[in-house]
Order: C-alpha cells, then sequence, then structure tokens
C-alpha cells in the first residue's frame, strides 16, 4: 500500500515500507522459534514402525528392477498388491535373490544412494 503513494523513483514512503518488512521478518522469526520450542524439539522416530512400513512398500520393486528385469519385478508387484506380502517376502518365496542379496540390495544407504 505504502509503494502505490510513490511518486516515479522518488519513494517517501521507503521508511514505512522497510518498517513494516523489518516488523514482518520479526514476526517469522518468533512464530519459528515458538514453533521448534513446542512442536520439534523432542520428535523421535518410532523406527519399528517405519522398518514395518518400509518393507510393505510396493516402492521397493523399484529397486530391484534392474536386478529383476521389469516383468518379474511388475508381476512380484503385482501379486504384492494382491496378497498383501511384502516385496522382499515375496522375492524370498519365488527364489529371485538370496536373502544376502536382498539386504544389500535393499539396504537404506545403497536406496539413499549413500553408499557411492
Amino acid at each position: 500500500m505504502a509503494a502505490e503513494a510513490g511518486q516515479l523513483q522518488l519513494n517517501a514512503f521507503e521508511p514505512i515500507i522497510v518498517h513494516s518488512l523489518h516488523k514482518s521478518i520479526s514476526h517469522l522469526e518468533t512464530a519459528c522459534r515458538t514453533l521448534t520450542a513446542r512442536c520439534i524439539r523432542g520428535i523421535t522416530a518410532n523406527t519399528e514402525h517405519l522398518r514395518r512400513t518400509v518393507e510393505q512398500s510396493i516402492g521397493l520393486v523399484t529397486a530391484l528392477n534392474p536386478h529383476l528385469g521389469y516383468a518379474t519385478a511388475t508381476a512380484i508387484a503385482q501379486e504384492a498388491l494382491a496378497t498383501g506380502k511384502g516385496v522382499a517376502e515375496l522375492v524370498l518365496e519365488h527364489g529371485l535373490l538370496t536373502h544376502t542379496q536382498l539386504q544389500e540390495l535393499l539396504s537404506p544407504e545403497r536406496l539413499a544412494n549413500l553408499s557411492k
């Protein structure tokens, strides 16, 4: 609003604009500190729940696609959807990979591309 009242390059209302901007940044800083203190600090991950969720994710088949082939990976994904079993469980049941190979391919470090 203050910028609209200015004329050409001579904006007599710049101090109002700067003051309002500073006030807004101050409010944002206070909000961030409050969010940190009351919401974020103390959060811990429920690792067991996260592990189970990842194990049941059909998205794991994406990491196995280069090793199983598209057709096999698709069949495993469809079976996982139909039966409710996990991708890793089905791969082991079908004997497509050994337990060791599967653990290596589905390791969090490898999936997050940290093993380079």
